[in-house]
């Protein structure tokens, strides 16, 4: 195998379930590959919402204070390459191709998932470097994670909320426990929310554990339209607004930032504002405009990111109607997502989704018969579904495509190639 794609078609196939929880197998072939610590310093941020956007601020004002940083994430939207940054580059397809050649290498007769090839991929990568920090998001839970193979220097879990319950559990106190599995004995445990489950506490104090609460060890208020102010109990930082732009940004930076100082290394103060204003993130509220009508892009797919999905919108009202594009697999909370979004949509559009745990137009039009999407025009696919809500659009109205990774990786496909 000499190209990426033959490589990311060769590692779907070599194990028979998608997602296989446990650290045993990708332990093993980490040992085998001599993966110690990928970088100086490790980050690891999981939580139900708001990890991706976490790890785009710390590693952007990292890397603003000179740092070599690698920063690795999941799912992609455009292509693999997305996943794995070292110093705010992808990895090139070549550097993959040879560490996905180290991962095989190693791994003998042991079957691996997609995710954990992807994860030793991204850590061998990392090691090469010689980085001075790595930020490694959770892929699914925390606890049994392959991910969680690492050692954190500073763990953090951005917010808790139901999703993957079939995986995880069904409320937030079990959910929680599987989330806190990635602190770590006497280090630090970052918390971007306020009343994190009684579950995650209770690990912490249980292994020592030394967490850091929002609203209770570190703050952040705004001060006016353009700035706002982060604070612990030894410092305080006024900082330019996000650019990424939902209100709840602000919240997973001031998470990063409390993130970053835990590590107890000094940063210059300019890199705090620097990296804050540098930090992007594709299909998060990303904006584009087509035939005069804004398009915001989001992979928001669970009742919490749409509650942060509509205070958003509301924050930012236009002259002319909101209308939604919504396409969520078939394991999703769909009703609760639409619920949470409808006071701030005008008109809805459904489109379906492939694979295995996708979904028609038709079968998550009839999952919302008692939502404001129940009269909703469907569409076989997500673009086909945002021609039609432009079709529709007048000048002053808006778009919102969201509902997975997925959706906002078939719009973004779309809206480039139609450009």
């Amino acid at each position: 195998m000499n190209t990426l794609p033959e490589w990311l078609a060769y590692i779907e196939r070599q194990h028979p379930q998608d997602i296989a929880m446990g650290l045993e197998r990708v332990r093993a072939v980490a040992a085998r590959m001599g993966l110690t610590k990928p970088a100086k310093h490790v980050i690891t941020v999981g939580g139900t919402n708001g990890k991706g956007s976490t790890v785009a601020f710390v590693e952007a004002i990292a890397r603003a204070a000179g740092w070599r940083v690698g920063s690795y994430t999941s799912p992609h939207l455009l292509r693999y390459n997305e996943r794995v940054r070292i110093d705010g580059e992808e990895a090139s397809d070549a550097d993959l191709v040879s560490a996905f050649a180290a991962v095989e290498a190693a791994r003998g007769d042991t079957a691996l998932t997609y995710f954990e090839y992807g994860t030793l991929a991204a850590l061998w990568l990392f090691q090469q470097a010689k980085l001075d920090l790595a930020v490694l998001e959770v892929g699914l839970g925390g606890r049994l994670d392959a991910v969680n193979l690492v050692d954190a220097d500073v763990a953090v879990i951005t917010t808790v909320d139901i999703d993957h319950t079939d995986w995880l559990g069904t409320d937030r106190e079990a959910i929680g426990a599987e989330k806190a599995g990635i602190a770590r004995p006497w280090k630090p445990l970052v918390l971007g929310e306020i009343d994190p489950p009684s579950s995650v506490l209770r690990r912490a104090y249980a292994i020592g554990a030394n967490a850091l609460r929002a609203g209770s060890d570190f703050f952040h208020e705004p001060i006016d339209a353009e700035r706002w102010r982060w604070r612990d109990v030894g410092t305080e930082l006024q900082l330019p607004l996000p650019q990424l732009r939902a209100p709840v940004q602000r919240a997973n930076a001031a998470t990063a930032i409390a993130a970053l100082r835990a590590l107890r290394r000094s940063l210059p103060r300019n890199a705090y504002a620097e990296g804050i204003a540098a930090a992007r993130l594709r299909g998060r509220l990303q904006p584009c405009v087509r035939d005069g009508v804004e398009v915001l892009v989001d992979v928001g797919h669970n009742p919490q990111a749409a509650r942060e999905l509509a205070a958003a919108l509301q924050a930012q009202p236009v002259a002319g109607r909101t209308c939604a594009v919504f396409a969520a697999l078939a394991d999703k909370d769909a009703a609760g997502v639409v619920d949470a979004l409808a006071a701030q949509v005008d008109a809805w559009h459904l489109a379906g989704l492939g694979g295995n745990r996708g979904q028609s137009a038709a079968q998550l039009r009839t999952r919302l018969a008692d939502t404001a999407a129940a009269g909703a025009g469907i569409a076989e696919s997500v673009a086909q579904a945002l021609q039609s809500a432009l079709a529709q659009a007048q000048p002053g109205d808006r778009v919102l495509v969201f509902g997975s990774f997925h959706t906002a990786a078939e719009a973004l496909h779309w809206l480039h190639s139609a450009a």
